[in-house]
Formats: structure tokens, C-alpha cells, sequence
């Protein structure tokens, strides 16, 4: 029987299913669904930030129970907070002293 392991060992094994998420969202209408969000979907909504040790067969199973309301909900959480981030340097650039 194989052994858990952190999430991140299994990444590169699980690519295929990531693809098949991203099939299944695309056919559910959200056309910018990529691979590399979905992973940091998981680590950030269903694993909380932490690094589990997983097996294999429970790492598909949550990519194949990632609902589109989770996924949604964790985009728009980024870009809250990717806004935010340009708005501070925004902020930053009006404040500094011009170069002569």
C-alpha cells in the first residue's frame, strides 16, 4: 500500500486530472480556468495552506470534488487581493520623490 505523502510530491502525477477540472470547468462556462489555479485553489481552499500528507487516490479525489463555487470563490478572493496590491503600489509610486 503506498504511503502519504506531502500534496506537492504528487503535483506532477496528478497533471492529467488537473486537465480534466480544467475540461469541466471550461464546459461549465469559466473559460480561464488553467491548471495552476486549480492546484493553488487546493492548497489554499481545501488544504487550508498546509502541506498534508496525502496519498495519491486522495489527492484525485479532491481535485474531482473541487466544486465551481469553491473555485469561484477563491478567484475572487485573488483578485481582491491582487487589486489591492496594485493599488498600494500605486500609492507608493504617487509619494516618491521625483527623479531631477
Amino acid at each position: 500500500m503506498e504511503e502519504g505523502k506531502p500534496v506537492a510530491h504528487w503535483k506532477k502525477w496528478i497533471y492529467p486530472v488537473l486537465t480534466s477540472k480544467v475540461d469541466e470547468f471550461h464546459m461549465l462556462g469559466y473559460s480561464r480556468a488553467h491548471e495552476e489555479d486549480i492546484w493553488k485553489c487546493l492548497e489554499k481552499k481545501v488544504w487550508k495552506g498546509k502541506q498534508p500528507d496525502k496519498r495519491l487516490h486522495e489527492i484525485v479525489q479532491d481535485v474531482l470534488h473541487l466544486d465551481s463555487g469553491t473555485y469561484m470563490s477563491y478567484l475572487t478572493v485573488q483578485a481582491y487581493q491582487e487589486d489591492d496590491l496594485l493599488a498600494q503600489v500605486e500609492a507608493l509610486r504617487n509619494h516618491l520623490p521625483e527623479e531631477v
